[in-house]
């Protein structure tokens, strides 16, 4: 079904928090394959990312780095944020459920009516895709089923649907909204799968853009603008975004990348 009168977000705000220099060597990662973090490199490409969300007219509240906590920077995963209420989640990973102590605060100091989720609920912000219309959550390593409950109980005004994760972190690892009602959806067969389930079972229907590479397929998109990977970090799938209508900003992200950590995780928008 479609919406005739869809609902459009306005973002404002966004919260972001400084890479701490023990990332390199700290932060989680499922494979370390893709080498070991520049950290200067990774810092100056989260202070362009910064700089962007400030072009777009974005309020940013900056958070000081955590040295305590080397995933602090992905702080999308911390909290999701939607009509005013805040639902403090029980992150997937034990090492990081630290990180929700200083961000209560900051969400209360905002304004926003602070929920927590409790164990054995537990949920990362990356596997939450929000359409505008309804929430899709990634059942992953991070995230269970009572986690998907916690969340439909905090915004009981939107459908809640779970979504299978695999060969992924999470489910805007492999794909995230590209403008109103398109979906951008990673290549590979996990990806294309999460794709079906999304289309079975979604209470409304999106467009698809497909791009060859899973990590393409993680963009943001800010007040009819999206942001996305540069050519050089996405060669099979750059040419496929011209298609899409509006401005564009292409971000470098080849450092937080190699700890899973894709454009999304950087912010928490409001």
């Amino acid at each position: 079904m479609k919406d005739r009168n869809p609902k459009k977000f306005h973002y404002t705000k966004a919260i972001v928090c400084g890479v701490p220099s023990s990332l390199p060597t700290l932060a989680q990662r499922q494979s370390d394959s893709l080498g070991v973090v520049d950290y200067s490199k990774s810092v100056s490409q989260h202070a362009q990312y910064v700089s962007a969300l400030k072009n777009l007219g974005l309020q940013v509240i900056e958070l000081q780095a955590d040295e305590d906590h080397p995933d602090c920077v992905f702080v999308e995963d911390v909290a999701v944020v939607c009509e005013g209420v805040a639902l403090l989640v029980q992150l997937g990973h034990p090492s990081r459920r630290g990180e929700s102590v200083k961000m209560k605060k900051v969400l209360e100091d905002l304004g926003l009516t602070v929920q927590e989720m409790n164990q054995p609920a537990t949920l990362d912000g990356g596997d939450v895709l929000f359409t505008g219309r309804e929430f899709f959550v990634g059942l992953s390593t991070r995230t269970n089923h009572q986690g998907l409950e916690s969340l439909a109980k905090a915004f009981p005004n939107y459908p809640v649907t779970g979504v299978t994760v695999r060969d992924n972190l999470h489910l805007k690892s492999m794909m995230t909204m590209a403008g109103p009602d398109i979906i951008v959806v990673g290549g590979s067969e996990a990806s294309k799968t999460a794709w079906h389930e999304i289309e079975n079972k979604g209470r409304f229907k999106y467009e698809r853009l497909m791009v060859p590479e899973d990590k393409a397929a993680n963009c943001l998109y800010i007040n009819d603008t999206l942001i996305h990977l540069p050519a050089s970090e996405i060669p099979s799938s750059y040419g496929s975004f011209k298609q899409l209508p509006g401005p564009k900003v292409e971000l470098e992200n080849s450092e937080l990348y190699k700890v899973d950590g894709c454009l999304t995780c950087l912010s928490i928008l409001l």
